[in-house]
């Protein structure tokens, strides 16, 4: 999927060669609806606590930085680009943010709630626990790449 990407957009590619290989959530279940959501709905947002990337020995991205978002079961789907990134807390979520992650009733209230509810829970099966203090990367993303079937030029958002 990279090399058809990179082929047909070398200029996105040589002022970004940087991509990841990953998944939405922590759990197939999840992965597959966030990432239909991309697909198919208005997700253009994703929120991670900063020290997940330091957990993967990963530096946090940047913008122009793409990656390949995979489906619960590792396939790999889409290519996404980072456009916004921003470091804050959980307080510094905003209405706005909240809508375009695209999930829930796309409020801040909920966004607040499922992802207090989901910090908790991840951060207690690494053993550590969760606070609102805690630094978070605020991405805004543009779908760069989703492959089509054989035989079908791809579809391809731009560079």
């Amino acid at each position: 999927m990279w090399d058809s990407y990179a082929a047909a957009h070398p200029d996105a590619v040589r002022l970004c060669a940087e991509y990841s290989v990953e998944r939405f959530g922590d759990s197939a279940e999840l992965a597959d609806a966030l990432l239909r959501e991309v697909i198919h709905g208005s997700k253009r947002a994703t929120s991670t606590l900063a020290r997940e990337f330091l957990d993967d020995g990963a530096s946090l991205p940047r913008v122009g930085s793409h990656w390949i978002a995979c489906d619960g079961e590792g396939t790999p789907r889409v290519i996404l680009r980072s456009i916004e990134l921003r470091l804050g807390t959980f307080n510094d979520a905003d209405a706005d943010f909240a809508r375009d992650e695209g999930e829930d009733d796309l409020s801040l209230e909920s966004w607040r709630r499922e992802h207090r509810r989901y910090w908790q829970r991840t951060e207690a099966a690494r053993g550590r626990s969760w606070s609102e203090d805690d630094p978070i990367v605020f991405e805004r993303f543009r779908i760069a790449w989703t492959p089509a079937p054989a035989g079908i030029e791809p579809e391809a958002a731009g560079t």
